[in-house]
């Protein structure tokens, strides 16, 4: 066992996703706060305001994730506050290697040496910090220090934002087209609570399947108002509000805000992780400045479609436009979990009721993919798109990059005369 270095610390807080460039043997600072709690994610307190970890429950680990391009010597120490006089064991893995250390209860302003550990070759590496006598909680975890040759270019995200990046699908539709549905069938392969797998997204908003809790899921169509106010739907006029036109049975419907402002609806429904989803939105235009976008679902345990809800945008007037699938880790504290869902058999149906297959995607994430969480993807499989993000794995699907998938050549079974359903409307 070692014992605590108890010299002061001084090393500069870094913002932002940091890749380091400098000199072989450079400090690389990974703040605590950027870490997970395992195995439950709100196990320990972060605080991104102090830059510190408050680590309430010592049957929780601390786990940070990194990725090293170089193999090599790695030293490794932990930045440490003490909050009372109880004696405490740390143990720290790093690529099945362990280290432990002991800090004595009238310590302050710590750092807790580790020594040196190997890495046999490059790619992501998980730190986890762990206190083998249950007294972690009278320290605060300031941050983990790197140094070494393994050090130069390894990447961290150094962010507060925990979120894995969110990560989408773009479908090219011809201007001419005019779209009155569009169908898309989701297949959820990972569902790690704080998932939303939206399989039909449009230019006025989004449907899919979400996982909210242990024992809740649901069903979510939802459609943004008119206007420019993304926080406060209060704010909005009633002249750039949707208006509820319908919904089905069972569907909450309410208000939305903090992404834009709009009308929301949801069915609270246990859909199945491996089993298809199948979805279809429909638009009509009422006249020059208005139009009715719907939202249908077809109920497994029921074998039949049901409407979600339909609702009337203003200052709209047009057909479904800018069509694409995503899928959002929406809860930041276990965005150290790998996300995945199939999406397949997109279909649209022009305003002359024909059916179009859509069979190529371009990827696309947003700005957390774009330096800070680089674990994000899409490609083919098994003749559907997929969309993963999130576990720290390595390699990355590049933005903009065009899929492919093999055309299905039959349109989708049992869909309602939405011709029909929309001149009823």
């Amino acid at each position: 066992m070692k014992y605590l270095n108890f010299s002061l610390f001084s090393f500069a807080l870094s913002l932002g996703s940091l890749t380091v460039s400098s000199a072989v043997g450079a400090d690389l600072r990974v703040p605590a706060f950027t870490a997970y709690s395992l195995p439950d994610a709100d196990g320990i307190r972060f605080s991104s305001r102090s830059g510190s970890v408050r680590w309430q429950d010592s049957a929780q680990s601390l786990n940070w994730y990194g990725e090293f391009k170089n193999a090599g010597k790695l030293g490794v120490r932990v930045a440490l506050r003490a909050t009372d006089g109880k004696d405490v064991k740390l143990k720290l893995t790093i690529a099945e290697q362990t280290r432990e250390v002991e800090i004595k209860g009238d310590s302050t302003n710590l750092v807790a040496d580790f020594g040196e550990f190997t890495l046999a070759k490059p790619g992501y590496q998980h730190f986890m910090l762990e206190s083998p006598n249950g007294n972690a909680t009278s320290l605060t975890v300031e941050a983990l220090l790197l140094t070494g040759p393994a050090v130069e270019n390894a990447h961290f995200n150094l962010k507060e934002r925990r979120n894995a990046a969110s990560v989408h699908l773009a479908y090219p539709v011809s201007k001419e087209t005019n779209v009155q549905a569009f169908y898309c069938e989701a297949t959820a392969v990972e569902d790690p609570l704080w998932t939303f797998y939206m399989a039909c997204g449009w230019q006025r908003g989004y449907f899919g399947m979400q996982v909210n809790s242990p024992t809740e899921r649901r069903i979510i169509f939802s459609v943004w108002d008119s206007g420019n106010e993304g926080v406060d739907r209060n704010k909005v006029a009633a002249d750039d509000r949707v208006t509820l036109m319908g919904k089905g049975e069972g569907v909450y419907t309410g208000d939305f805000g903090n992404e834009g402002t709009g009308g929301h609806s949801h069915l609270k429904f246990q859909w199945k992780t491996g089993e298809k989803q199948r979805f279809v939105i429909t638009a009509k235009p009422v006249d020059a400045t208005h139009t009715i976008f719907s939202g249908y679902y077809f109920r497994p345990d029921k074998s039949e479609w049901m409407l979600i809800s339909s609702w009337k945008a203003p200052k709209d007037g047009n057909w479904l436009r800018g069509l694409h699938s995503f899928s959002e880790n929406f809860g930041g504290s276990n965005g150290n979990l790998v996300r995945k869902a199939l999406f397949g058999n997109q279909w649209i149906q022009t305003d002359k009721g024909q059916w179009l297959e859509l069979t190529q995607a371009s990827f696309s994430h947003d700005p957390t993919g774009r330096a800070d969480r680089l674990d994000r993807f899409m490609g083919v499989e098994g003749g559907q798109f997929f969309l993963s993000h999130g576990g720290f794995v390595p390699g990355f699907t590049p933005f903009g990059e065009k899929f492919t998938r093999p055309a299905v050549g039959k349109q989708p079974e049992n869909l309602p005369d939405f011709s029909r359903k929309l001149a009823e409307r």
